[in-house]
């Protein structure tokens, strides 16, 4: 039923974007960039940026609902005393130090997972959740730890950073797979006509071409926003330490270090706090957080 429920609304938002993208197109009166008459890059230029930057920010501005929504996460009500209202204090006296515009919303998901990750599109509209799992794992002083993390991320505005990384690589990779589809089909449409001006003979080919082109540069893509992914959990890292102090935040990525095989990464895209074990080559690359050890190492 979970698994149903993720792929309703993973293909809820998508059909949601595609027809927001498309009416946005529309207005801006973008014409299609392949024509008899060749490649407007013009058109092409603002088709990719329009398609890169508005799915990423689209993605971002709905953030928190998806979590919600996905990931089973319940809102607790700073207002009501319970169970976790010593959770939603940490959080709220962590984001005042942290001299947040706007004090988070603190939510719970029930998950083995030992993971806490935070969301939202600005500081001032920001989720803060952990798993059951993190929070029967750890004592006071590792939450607290772990938590100033995820405030951190929410201070440093590491959710629009990583958006707008996100959103200039995916208008890239689609610019530079149309660009090379485009000749390497020009080559092959010249190769075997005995006309210059017969343009492209197979639209399928020419939209084939492109989607290998894409899945090369966006691997390419992935390792850049992988680096700045890993930058920001070092520098996630430092302002948790700076928040909870040194001790408490190492002492909360020693403690995930011990539970690393209770980390799941079905939720790589919002775990802000995923563990990482030691990775080589393409998969260190791709890597978006950087290995336990190293961040523990740093912090000594």
């Amino acid at each position: 039923m979970a698994f149903a429920k993720r792929i309703f609304f993973f293909l809820l938002v998508n059909i949601l974007m595609v027809v927001t993208i498309s009416i946005v197109l529309a207005i801006l009166g973008v014409g299609p960039y392949l024509s008899s008459y060749g490649l407007d890059l013009s058109s092409l230029a603002v088709f990719c940026f329009v398609w890169g930057m508005g799915g990423a920010f689209i993605s971002l501005a709905i953030s928190r609902i998806m979590a919600k929504w996905m990931m089973g996460v319940k809102v607790i009500d700073p207002n009501s005393p319970g169970q976790f209202s010593d959770l939603v204090q940490t959080v709220h006296n962590l984001s005042r130090a942290a001299k947040l515009p706007a004090l988070p919303e603190v939510g719970v998901y029930d998950s083995p997972e030992v993971n806490a990750f935070a969301t939202g599109p600005t500081k001032s509209r920001s989720l803060v959740a952990v798993s059951t799992g993190l929070l029967r794992s750890m004592n006071k002083n590792e939450v607290e730890g772990v938590l100033a993390h995820e405030v951190a991320h929410v201070a440093n505005g590491d959710m629009v950073t990583m958006t707008l990384i996100q959103g200039i690589i995916n208008a890239f990779v689609m610019f530079l797979a149309r660009i090379a589809a485009y000749a390497i089909s020009m080559a092959l449409a010249n190769r075997n006509s005995d006309s210059e001006d017969r343009g492209i003979q197979s639209p399928f080919l020419f939209h084939m071409i492109t989607f290998l082109f894409e899945i090369v540069f966006g691997i390419l893509g992935a390792m850049v926003v992988a680096f700045f992914s890993r930058w920001r959990e070092f520098r996630a890292d430092a302002g948790g330490a700076s928040l909870a102090g040194r001790e408490n935040m190492k002492a909360a990525l020693q403690r995930l270090l011990n539970n690393q095989d209770r980390i799941e990464d079905s939720h790589a895209s919002l775990a802000a706090f995923k563990i990482s074990g030691k990775r080589q080559g393409l998969a260190a690359l791709l890597s978006t957080h950087p290995p336990l050890e190293e961040r523990i190492r740093r912090l000594s």
